[in-house]
């Protein structure tokens, strides 16, 4: 007698298995080949970086030592931070406030905090140095403030996104254990500590992810809010560029998908972790 009992497939059935297989193996090499070839041409022995003429780690050593590199990637890392910490705090509250609270002109509150997703960057970009322009922001101040443009930018434009993740984990919550909560004596802020963060706590991580990648990642509004001395990464790569990508801004590059990949794989890595001792 089997052990298991399994139905057998129809051969249409394996046919689309395959096709969605290979489907979503196409789009992974096409998304991610880039990156592969980016990282491997950071150990090109030439200088034009355009024909593959040996192994080399010079370049990195060449990008350790470039100070405008490293400035630039400092720039993007502290924005990220700041742009994070901040969307999370503002998502979090502006969607557990859509979702627990009725008032007036609740429709057209939610839609302006939508509206960072809708408008299209280029337009969003113009918004911002129009604004700065006008209250003439102060850009002679010590670093980070001088980024404050930048940073006030990133969170407008991220924080949306966090929301919208923890209003789709909210929609799942049970109101029901919020109110025994309280009727065993939990305050407000106990409730909301005890209760509704535990649930939402995966959307936080998922929200703080990807606001933190948005923020790394920005080209657009970045270049319209940045001033001189400012210059975050993309910038930087983006005017470098005009002179023909070098190993030693593929190296630079490859150490900034690494730090990003491995503060992900951390973040998911304690969520796991958090969730199987919350299981046992």
């Amino acid at each position: 007698m089997p052990l298991f009992n399994r139905t057998p497939r129809a051969p249409l059935e394996y046919a689309k298995s395959l096709w969605m297989r290979g489907w979503v193996l196409g789009v992974m090499l096409f998304l991610y080949i880039p990156l592969f070839v980016l990282m491997a041409f950071s150990f090109n022995d030439s200088k034009r970086n355009v024909v593959w003429r040996g192994f080399t780690t010079k370049y990195y050593g060449v990008a350790w030592e470039n100070e405008q590199l490293w400035n630039a990637m400092m720039n993007s890392l502290t924005i990220a931070f700041f742009a994070t910490i901040f969307s999370l705090v503002i998502g979090t509250l502006a969607a557990v406030m859509l979702w627990r609270f009725r008032f007036p002109f609740k429709g057209a509150v939610d839609g302006t905090i939508s509206l960072p997703i809708i408008v299209p960057e280029i337009c969003l970009g113009v918004a911002f140095l129009v604004f700065f322009s006008t209250i003439g922001w102060p850009s002679a101040l010590p670093w980070p403030f001088n980024m404050g443009a930048i940073i006030i930018a990133h969170i407008t434009f991220c924080f949306p996104f966090v929301a919208m993740v923890v209003r789709a984990r909210l929609a799942g919550f049970n109101r029901e254990q919020e109110e025994a909560a309280k009727d065993l004596g939990a305050s407000e802020w106990q409730a909301f500590r005890d209760v509704l963060i535990p649930h939402i706590k995966p959307a936080l991580v998922s929200g703080a992810l990807l606001a933190f990648t948005l923020s790394l990642d920005d080209f657009v509004i970045t270049f319209f809010t940045s001033t001189p001395g400012t210059d975050t990464f993309p910038v930087l790569v983006y005017s470098l560029v005009k002179r023909g990508v070098t190993p030693d801004v593929n190296a630079a590059s490859t150490i900034l998908i690494l730090l990003t990949v491995v503060l992900t794989a951390i973040a998911l890595k304690l969520q796991g972790a958090k969730a199987l001792a919350q299981t046992h």
